[in-house]
């Protein structure tokens, strides 16, 4: 079952490249998914963030998306609950493409989409990834304070990056990462 995405996520063909299209993950990409991180990652995945940070709060499986290329899997993200020093959001990740498709926008249109999601529910002030700023900047993302976030397991904090409705917040999470609620 396809889930349709935002008028603005929906179907965005690339003359020669394909149409991406993205909907829910179903339990049966689950094997796809782990193989796919395990390539784009590599057997240090389970040293990084968001893996880490998986270990400890179960992700939001309506926000587990996979982007298809003509009806093919080719990218997948998932989006888990935390919380900030009280301010609630959620971590983006892990956000991987077969490299077989990269440079394709199935990734960037699923981080916008995710995000989209994860904001318009209202209940979560940010979401929070470890990336580039050169890919996410232009995704809506920016730079928090270096240092200011903990995670359970090694983080750059210079790739520490935010996306929120609210002017200047980015600059301002702190704290450990947390579970979803904590106050």
């Amino acid at each position: 079952m396809s889930v349709q995405p935002h008028p603005e996520a929906a179907g965005s063909g690339v003359p020669g490249k394909g149409i991406v299209t993205i909907r829910h993950q179903l339990p049966q990409d689950l094997e796809w998914i782990e193989t796919l991180h395990a390539l784009a990652f590599g057997p240090g995945r389970y040293a990084r963030a968001a893996f880490r940070v998986r270990e400890r709060f179960p992700l939001d499986p309506d926000l587990s998306l996979v982007a298809e290329l003509d009806e093919r899997p080719v990218s997948s993200v998932w989006m888990t609950p935390i919380s900030l020093s009280g301010i609630d959001g959620y971590l983006l990740g892990p956000l991987a493409t077969d490299p077989a498709f990269r440079g394709r926008g199935a990734a960037r249109m699923l981080v916008r989409e995710v995000t989209r999601r994860a904001l318009a529910r209202g209940e979560g002030h940010f979401v929070l990834l470890v990336g580039d700023y050169p890919y996410y900047g232009p995704l809506g993302f920016e730079r928090t304070s270096p240092g200011a976030i903990v995670f359970p397991g090694p983080v750059d904090p210079e790739r520490v990056l935010a996306h929120t409705p609210d002017a200047g917040l980015a600059s301002q999470l702190k704290g450990q990462v947390a579970a979803f609620g904590a106050r």
